[in-house]
């Protein structure tokens, strides 16, 4: 009696591997994908966002299958990129290829205001993000985002210590 070894050859065996994986790739998708995400920081570059975007303090994420979003920190904090930016405790928006709209629960400070931001883009071609405030906008460039920023619970201006 023949055994299994003797039935496949080294290059049958390797066209069945080949079959199979092949057959396994085609049958996931992105969704399934971000689905199987266990952190946030692992699902932004599939939406072609950097990693950068939100805090190292994510505590959990929804994400609906037509993109809305839910985000949710431990606690709220600021994060100085070349603005300082405040995170709320709960943020919430919609999530599209490249595009985040109907943001809630992130503000920027421009000279003495707290701005919502309520949109961010990434411009590929330019390799930057442009983030909405309102009708405005304001484009920095996407190497600031490409680590995970350190939350803050106290803003630090100047040497002076600031909470929203």
């Amino acid at each position: 009696m023949a055994s299994f070894s003797t039935i496949l050859s080294p290059f049958s065996l390797f066209l069945l591997i080949l079959a199979i994986s092949t057959q396994t790739h085609l049958s996931f998708s992105t969704r399934d994908i971000t689905l199987k995400s266990t952190d946030i920081h692992d699902l932004l570059p599939l939406y072609g966002f950097p990693i950068g975007l939100l805090p190292n303090n994510v505590k959990s994420y929804t994400l609906s299958d037509d993109g809305s979003f839910e985000i949710e920190l431990e606690s709220d904090c600021y994060v100085k990129f070349t603005d300082l930016v405040y995170y709320g405790r709960h943020i919430k928006g919609k999530l599209s290829y490249g595009s985040l709209t109907d943001v809630s629960g992130i503000q920027v400070k421009k000279l003495f205001a707290w701005l919502p931001i309520t949109g961010i883009k990434v411009n590929k071609g330019s390799d930057s993000i442009e983030f909405a405030v309102g009708f405005l906008s304001e484009t920095l460039p996407a190497d600031l985002f490409h680590s995970i920023p350190a939350c803050r619970r106290k803003a630090c201006l100047e040497g002076k210590t600031e909470a929203m």
